[in-house]
């Protein structure tokens, strides 16, 4: 009797409380721009712009069924990188002080545009910033940046694609 009564309780429990991830919604698109990325940042890193702008290419490609357009498209990204920085987050002594870690920030400033009609609201200016902080080992700031960028790229090209495409 106890373990009907229990089964009921759960059972009700969980009829009552439904979520929903309906994961990106391209509903309407089938063709996408995604215009390179301007570098406008004071310290300018070769390439990053670049690897921006794959990086958001890939994330659309491997995760809708949009296709990659170069002229007129449903939908189009454009933006411009508009900070990058360095700066130590945690000293390792007092004597010398130097940094056991350093934060890597990118602001990028994204303007996405939904040509189809009925679907302007879904456009939007917006900037993204995100970091990520990593330890040297001993190794130059040249050799542990690459890996950092990578980082920060997967971070940034999520936020805008969530932003874009997320119906959450």
């Amino acid at each position: 009797m106890k373990l009907k009564i229990f089964a009921l309780l759960i059972l009700a429990s969980l009829s009552a409380c439904s979520y929903k991830f309906s994961g990106a919604s391209t509903e309407g698109l089938k063709t996408v721009i995604v215009r390179t990325f301007e570098n406008n940042a004071p310290l300018v890193v070769p390439n990053l712009n670049n690897q921006l702008t794959e990086a958001l290419k890939t994330r659309i490609r491997n995760q809708t069924n949009l296709s990659i357009s170069t002229n007129e498209a449903d939908a189009i990204f454009e933006g411009r990188i508009t900070g990058y920085e360095i700066k130590p987050v945690a000293l390792q002594s007092n004597a010398t002080p130097t940094a056991g870690a350093n934060r890597l920030t990118v602001t990028v400033s994204v303007k996405y545009t939904n040509n189809i009609k009925g679907k302007e609201k879904e456009s939007f200016e917006e900037s993204f910033t995100k970091y990520f902080d990593f330890k040297l080992n001993g190794a130059s700031i040249q050799a542990a940046l690459p890996g950092a960028l990578e980082q920060i790229n997967r971070q940034l090209t999520e936020d805008i694609f969530n932003r874009a495409f997320a119906q959450w």
